[in-house]
């Protein structure tokens, strides 16, 4: 696999096009959340800024996409994970490509990253 992207196109075509349209459709979820999110490479996959702070990162797997909302999200949202059934570390959590993608879910954890770095900055 390539090492390093320029931008989410260039990542996004290194998968099956089923993924690749995960992919999107996470991506413009995430931007219809808040239209002022800033795309960029981080960590060697596709990240969002707001107010020029990481808000989340994610990539996509064999088997999932992960997703990367720092560690404190990853805490305030481990219940629901948990019931869920989603498979998670201390900063990142499994979404299976077999099922589809959690908006409801994705959504309250980059408005919980937003209020996080909102807050930081007062």
């Amino acid at each position: 696999m390539k090492s390093t992207f320029k931008d989410f196109e260039e990542y996004f075509l290194l998968f099956p096009e089923k993924t690749q349209q995960k992919l999107e459709k996470l991506r413009e979820f995430t931007h219809s959340i808040h239209s002022d999110l800033e795309e960029y490479i981080g960590y060697q996959m596709p990240a969002l800024k707001y107010n020029e702070k990481p808000l989340v990162y994610f990539a996509a797997y064999k088997n999932h996409l992960g997703f990367y909302p720092l560690p404190e999200a990853i805490k305030h949202f481990e219940n629901d994970f948990k019931e869920r059934k989603y498979k998670f570390s201390k900063g990142a959590v499994q979404f299976p490509m077999k099922e589809d993608l959690p908006l409801d879910l994705i959504k309250r954890m980059i408005e919980f990253r937003m209020m996080e770095i909102d807050q930081k900055k007062s």
